[in-house]
């Protein structure tokens, strides 16, 4: 976070040439930020800002934190999913007090965001877009930035897994259906066939999210 008090300046020749120190939180204002789709997470310990003779205060703090995300899981495991990250501060109206605007722009957030992401994961980052507006409540307008995150879901796992395995017993099914075996075996053998389609169904039930109004299309077969 970077803002500035022109109430916090100095010259830095009146003081050995000092134009910068490192204060903590408290000493100063600083926008209090809350982030609207965030369940739970954890604060980091570094309350301090640095401050520049012109009064300008520059403010770093690492989140690590839990947000709601509506999931669209009907193309699965071959999704791509959109989630929101929206920052705002509803103590300040934006008309008179506060007004909060990206310092980067989303290719340079894209840049950075991709080398701090785990490529090795389920989920592969693909784009990353900002929207900054002004959120009407029943007091006011109060300015809102929002990092629109997409990702894309790896399904190597679950084509080696599921799919492969679910296609295997399907043609084998055929198989011993249109084969020349006794009644006796293809009954034996259709049994052994549902047991692991339900096996399979069970693992697919544990893998898949629940909070999509649409069930996948691989669920439904």
């Amino acid at each position: 976070q970077e803002w500035k008090n022109t109430f916090a300046t100095w010259d830095p020749q009146d003081f050995c040439n000092i134009s910068k120190v490192v204060l903590p939180t408290d000493t100063y204002w600083s926008p209090p930020i809350f982030i609207l789709e965030r369940v739970n997470g954890q604060n980091s310990n570094l309350d301090y800002m640095a401050v520049m003779h012109n009064g300008s205060f520059d403010s770093t703090q690492a989140f690590q934190v839990t947000l709601t995300c509506s999931l669209m899981i009907l193309k699965f495991p071959f999704d791509t999913q959109t989630c929101n990250l929206s920052i705002a501060s509803f103590l300040y109206p934006a008309v008179t007090d506060l007004v909060m605007k990206t310092r980067r722009t989303p290719a340079e957030m894209m840049k950075d965001s991709q080398s701090y992401f785990l490529t090795d994961g389920e989920w592969k980052f693909t784009n990353l877009s900002i929207v900054e507006y002004m959120e009407e409540l029943c007091d006011g307008e109060f300015s809102v930035v929002t990092y629109v995150i997409s990702m894309e879901r790896q399904p190597t796992l679950y084509i080696l897994n599921l799919i492969l395995p679910t296609c295997a017993l399907y043609l084998l099914d055929m198989a011993v259906l249109f084969g020349p075996s006794s009644l006796e075996d293809k009954i034996n053998f259709q049994i052994a066939i549902i047991l692991g389609s339900s096996m399979l169904a069970v693992i697919l039930n544990n893998i898949l999210p629940t909070s999509s109004n649409k069930p996948p299309v691989i669920g439904t077969h």
